[in-house]
């Protein structure tokens, strides 16, 4: 398939094929487009882990949770703030400030609301129709990160110590 014959609006194609009805995505909630783009970021990480080959699902699980994980998408909205636009940035925001009522297993609350933001944002973009930029940001959230090899922990790329506060 050459590029011109891809649809990057996989929620339109969806919804065209399913027959649903498309809704204003400003009338979604924070939460809401952070659960749509937890779904597709989980998506595009296992769609990358699997397409390194073939292999037993428990060690692909166990690659994938490496980068699905609240602190490490923490670390990884880090990586993406200096390369959102406003509109982007103001779909993070709405996320990492949205009340939530539940919180990650092993992440601190920073993390999660942090976490939040980001899959709030993935979310947007997907609802948007904007795959490519979607796609684009993943890309920069995974290069810029890097999994430490130790079950449950992650190594902190350079901007580690920075956080998101003043923003």
């Amino acid at each position: 398939m050459h590029d011109s014959q891809i649809n990057y609006d996989l929620d339109a194609y969806i919804r065209q094929q399913l027959q649903l009805e498309a809704q204003e995505i400003r009338t979604f909630s924070p939460l809401v487009l952070a659960y749509i783009g937890d779904g597709i970021y989980e998506l595009i990480i296992r769609t990358m882990v699997v397409r390194q080959g073939n292999r037993q699902v428990s060690k692909l699980h166990r690659q994938a949770s490496r980068y699905v994980k609240a602190q490490a998408q923490s670390q990884m909205i880090e990586t993406l703030l200096p390369l959102l636009n406003e509109e982007e940035l103001c779909a993070y925001k709405r996320g990492r400030n949205a009340k939530s009522y539940s919180t990650a297993k092993n992440a601190s609350v920073n993390d999660y609301r942090r976490a939040t933001g980001f899959e709030a944002l993935l979310g947007y973009l997907y609802l948007k129709g904007d795959m490519q930029r979607l796609l684009e940001l993943v890309k920069a959230a995974v290069e810029g990160y890097t999994p430490d090899e130790r079950e449950g922990e992650q190594t902190r790329n350079a901007s580690a110590g920075q956080t998101d506060q003043e923003i």
